[in-house]
């Protein structure tokens, strides 16, 4: 396996097994129970990352997903700041564009997994509507 260092943010080789990756799989499979179509996943452009790109009859919905294996350090929402929020506003702006859905509705989701020590997801939440673009 790579070195730590050259896996992420450079992403091209990202273990399937890595926290990050089991916590998108994760919420997509619960925003699949949920009635949402999942239309992205790992969604790169220019600008940023959407880590879930989903439909819900007619609203787009972006959705950011943090995992951590405990909250010492603070709970996973909280790595969301300003600048992020500015990061996925203008990468959703950019696959908007791209994809010709200026039109739609759309909405942030932010999706926060706490595994427990077993490796099971013992705290989903589930945050719709969490920002606005440009906040």
């Amino acid at each position: 396996m790579a070195p730590r260092w050259l896996r992420w943010p450079f992403g091209l080789l990202r273990s399937e097994s890595s926290t990050g990756a089991r916590g998108e799989k994760h919420a997509a499979r619960y925003l699949r129970r949920l009635g949402l179509k999942i239309i992205g996943r790992n969604v790169h452009n220019r600008f940023g990352e959407l880590d879930i790109v989903a439909r819900d009859r007619d609203s787009i919905i972006f959705v950011e997903v943090r995992t951590r294996s405990s909250t010492r350090r603070g709970t996973p929402a909280e790595t969301i700041g300003p600048a992020k929020q500015r990061t996925l506003s203008r990468a959703a702006l950019s696959y908007l564009k791209s994809h010709g859905l200026l039109d739609r509705p759309a909405r942030f989701d932010v999706i926060t997994i706490v595994w427990d020590e077993s490796g099971q997801p013992a705290d989903l939440k589930h945050i719709e509507n969490a920002f606005s673009p440009g906040e």
